[in-house]
C-alpha cells in the first residue's frame, strides 16, 4: 500500500514575469466552446490515464475531473477550458476558473496528450492558463497535484510557481 501525497502550487502575479512562451505556427491556444465538451474532456482523461504516476490514484481523480469540468463548462461559473489545438485537432487542454474565492484556479492543470509531451506545449499552456487568470484580475493562483506527479517536478516549478504540501484525507493506493 503506498499512500497519495498531494501538492499545491501557487503563482504570485505580483511577482511574475514573462509569460510568452513561442508555438510552432501550426499550433495554438484559445478557448474551447461548449460544444466541444466531449473532445476536452476525452484530452484531458488521456493526459492523466496514459501517466503513469497516476496510476495510484486514477479513479479518485477521474472523479475530481469530472467535476472540474462541470464546474468551467457551466453557464453560470467563470470558468474557461482553453484548447491547445494542432491545426483543429485538440491535443491539450486547460480548466481555468477566475474565482479567488476557490482553492485552486488551475485544476487540472494543462493537460496535453502523451505523443505531444516534452516540446514545450504544457509551459505554452500553463503561460497562457495563467495569463488569463491574470488579466480577470486575480493576484495569485493555485493548482493541486501529486507531490511525484511530472507536472510538480517539471512544469508547475516554471514562472516562479512554489510548493506547498497539502494535508488532504491521504488516499492509499
Amino acid at each position: 500500500m503506498k499512500l497519495v501525497q498531494w501538492v499545491r502550487f501557487t503563482w504570485n502575479f505580483e511577482q511574475l514575469g514573462s509569460l510568452n512562451s513561442l508555438l510552432p505556427d501550426h499550433y495554438h491556444v484559445a478557448l474551447a466552446t461548449p460544444a466541444e465538451d466531449k473532445e476536452l474532456r476525452a484530452v484531458i482523461m488521456r493526459s492523466v490515464t496514459q501517466d503513469t504516476s497516476w496510476g495510484d490514484a486514477i479513479h479518485e481523480v477521474e472523479q475530481m475531473i469530472d467535476g472540474w469540468l462541470e464546474r468551467a463548462l457551466s453557464p453560470e461559473s467563470n470558468g474557461v477550458c482553453l484548447a491547445l489545438r494542432h491545426g483543429l485537432r485538440i491535443i491539450g487542454a486547460s480548466v481555468v476558473m477566475a474565482d479567488p474565492a476557490l482553492e485552486d484556479q488551475l485544476t487540472p492543470g494543462p493537460c496535453i496528450l502523451m505523443e505531444y509531451r516534452n516540446r514545450g506545449f504544457g509551459t505554452a499552456l500553463l503561460g497562457e492558463s495563467l495569463r488569463q487568470l491574470q488579466a480577470a484580475g486575480l493576484t495569485k493562483s493555485s493548482a493541486l497535484t501529486k507531490n511525484n506527479a511530472p507536472v510538480a517536478k517539471f512544469l508547475y516549478p516554471k514562472f516562479g510557481g512554489t510548493a506547498i504540501p497539502v494535508d488532504l484525507p491521504l488516499l492509499v493506493a
